[in-house]
Formats: structure tokens, C-alpha cells, sequence
């Protein structure tokens, strides 16, 4: 597959075994055939990575396999949105999960995924308005106190990395994809011939005030009809609680009720699934990938709004796609935000292995 020698196989192999990254797997070998014998190999199953995610309302933290595997996961909300109050409470947090689940099991990593302008290679979170952050060092602060090496990168390019990786139709993201993140922050990512686009200042992506037509909400730019004023999920939760739809501030919750069949949750989900279909369209002419991914809640469980964004898009792209086979949902439903925080450790990994574990 490699297109490399048996010999030069042979000493990769030889490597990464010392790394303890794969192991021998002899118990799957054949019957002993003639001249030397082939070794199967296998990805060592007590190396994890810790994967990360800080959202606006809450921090996941998860345990994950080699192949992306969750293998345990927690969720809590903030006690405060300060820096200083997130990042000591996280480490709590993944000390915590390392004592419960991973005590004989090796970690080799920490990815951190969140929302806003992420500087990757400084491990800096640059910009988040939501949670007010501005020029926080999260991988050095988290990197010193876990002992880890830490990577911190954006939603979007973290769950575009998951599908080049692990996703539903890998190979063809690893030619060429596009990643719409709609969340509380809206942010995109995209990647031809498997190199995602990070930009000189690891801004790329950036398209919260993306005017898309239909957006009609006042934007805390002043201006109206920017993308993330209009789908984000702190203005649906919002006005699914002022039309006393859901019981409580989450963006599951509305899905749980148009789930159970209530139409004006269901009319709330389909309208979004709309606006974000003009902005993928927009993003399929633009960019014209082999896939193109949205996670967006109401698409990631509900058939009907990703039938609805589809027939958006079709209707809006002049690229003549094949919809259902280009515009997906994605691969990650139930654990968006535990792939994306372990994308970024496991990325990591596989493009650079480290030396010594």
C-alpha cells in the first residue's frame, strides 16, 4: 500500500514498535508458509490520547484509542468563563478521568479543540468572544501542569482532521474536503490532498459574519444577516426558550423535543437547517471539494433537516454536485466534540510519532 520496500517496511515497523505504538500480532498469523515469515502487526491497545473540548457552556474530556475509539468521557459546565477559572478546573477534570480509566493504560497525548481564532502553533487561543478569552496559552498552561505534550487547534479543523482519520468517507476527504462547525461559534475549515489550511496567522475559517440572505438577527458586529448571529446555537436556544419549547439551555434539548414530534421545535431546527444550507452552497461553489461536512446538531440526528440542508444546497450551488453523496453529515453524531479534542492529540501522533513514550 505504501509502495515501499518489504526491508524499509520492516525497519518503520521495527520503529514504531519501540515507540510502543504497534505491536506483534501473532495470533493472527497464517500457517507457516515458505522463506520468511510474515509478522501481522496491530496498534497497541493501552496507548490512549486525551481529547479536549471547551465550549461555551461546558469542558468534555475523553480517553481515546489509537483509532479514535472513545473509551471514556465526561462533561461539566463552567464554574466561571475566565481563563483562570477553566483551565485549573479542566486539569481536574482529565486528572480525574486518567485516574479512573486510563491507570494502566500509557497516554501519549492531549488535544485540545475549541471554538474562535486558535494559533495552533503557539498553542494559543488568540480570540474567543463568547468566552472572552484573548490570547490564552492553553497548551503551555495545560502542558505544565499534566506533563503531556498538549496541541490546541479549532473546532472545524479538528473535526476535519477526525474525518480525514477515522470518518465515514475518508478517503475521499483526504482528497479534498470542506468542514462547516455550527455550534455556539460557526467557524470552517478545508483541506486539499489531506493538508488542511491553517493561513499565515492560523486564521482560515473564519466565517461568523459570513452575510448569508434569510439571516435577519442583529449581529454583535451591528450589522444584520451575518452566518453566526443567525444559527448559532445560543440564538436557537434562545428563542426556543422564549417560545417555552425546551426546559432548559441546550441545544439537545430542542432536538430531543423535535425528536418527540413537536412541530414548532421541528420549525425552528428546519429554518436553521435553510440558513446553513445557503452558507454550504456558498462554500461548495467556492472551494468545489470532493465532500463537504456539516456538524450541526438538527443534521447530525434528524434526517429530515439534513434532507432539508441538502435541498438547500441544491437549489442554491451552481457546482451540479451529487448531493447526498458530497453534502454529509457528521461521521462523529454522538461525540462531536470528545473526536474533536482527540483528532487534535491524534493527529499528532500518526503525522509525527513521538520518539519515546
Amino acid at each position: 500500500m505504501t509502495r515501499l520496500s518489504a526491508a524499509t517496511v520492516t525497519g518503520v515497523v521495527a520503529s514504531l514498535t519501540e515507540r510502543g505504538l504497534v505491536r506483534e500480532a501473532r495470533e493472527a498469523a497464517g500457517p507457516p508458509g515458505i522463506g520468511r515469515p510474515h509478522v501481522p502487526v496491530d496498534l497497541a491497545s493501552d496507548a490512549v490520547v486525551v481529547g479536549v473540548h471547551i465550549a461555551v457552556p461546558r469542558t468534555t474530556v475523553a480517553l481515546l484509542d489509537l483509532r479514535g475509539r472513545i473509551i471514556a468521557q465526561r462533561q461539566d459546565p463552567h464554574d466561571g468563563l475566565d481563563a483562570d477559572t477553566v483551565l485549573p478546573a479542566l486539569a481536574g477534570r482529565i486528572a480525574a478521568l486518567r485516574r479512573q480509566h486510563g491507570a494502566r493504560r500509557r497516554v501519549i497525548g492531549l488535544g485540545v479543540a475549541t471554538g474562535g481564532w486558535v494559533d495552533t502553533a503557539n498553542g494559543t487561543v488568540v480570540e474567543h468572544p463568547f468566552l472572552g478569552w484573548r490570547d490564552v496559552r492553553v497548551g503551555a498552561v495545560l502542558g505544565e501542569v499534566t506533563g503531556l505534550p498538549v496541541r490546541v487547534d479549532s473546532n472545524s479543523r479538528a473535526l476535519l482532521r477526525a474525518e480525514q482519520l477515522f470518518g465515514r468517507a475518508a478517503g475521499r476527504v483526504r482528497q479534498s474536503a470542506v468542514h462547516l462547525f455550527v455550534g455556539n461559534v460557526v467557524d470552517v475549515a478545508f483541506a486539499a490532498g489531506g493538508v488542511v489550511h491553517q493561513g499565515p496567522r492560523s486564521a482560515a475559517g473564519a466565517v461568523a459574519h459570513l452575510p448569508v440572505e434569510g439571516c435577519v438577527e442583529v449581529c454583535p458586529c451591528g450589522r444584520v444577516g451575518c452566518l453566526q448571529a443567525a444559527v448559532s446555537e445560543r440564538s436557537l436556544v434562545r428563542r426556543a426558550l422564549a417560545a417555552g419549547l425546551i426546559d432548559r439551555p441546550e441545544i439537545g434539548a430542542l432536538v430531543d423535543a423535535a425528536e418527540a414530534g413537536l412541530a414548532a421545535a421541528t420549525a425552528l431546527l428546519q429554518e436553521r437547517a435553510r440558513l446553513v444550507g445557503r452558507a454550504a452552497a456558498l462554500l461548495l461553489d467556492l472551494f468545489d471539494p470532493e465532500v463537504l461536512v456539516v456538524a450541526e446538531a438538527g443534521a447530525n440526528r434528524l434526517p429530515d433537516s439534513l434532507a432539508t440542508l441538502r435541498a438547500e444546497v441544491a437549489a442554491r450551488s451552481s457546482a451540479g454536485v451529487e448531493v447526498t453523496e458530497t453534502v454529509r453529515a457528521s461521521s462523529f453524531p454522538g461525540n462531536v466534540l470528545a473526536a474533536a479534542g482527540g483528532a487534535v492529540a491524534l493527529h499528532q501522533v500518526y503525522a509525527a510519532p513521538p520518539a519515546s513514550i
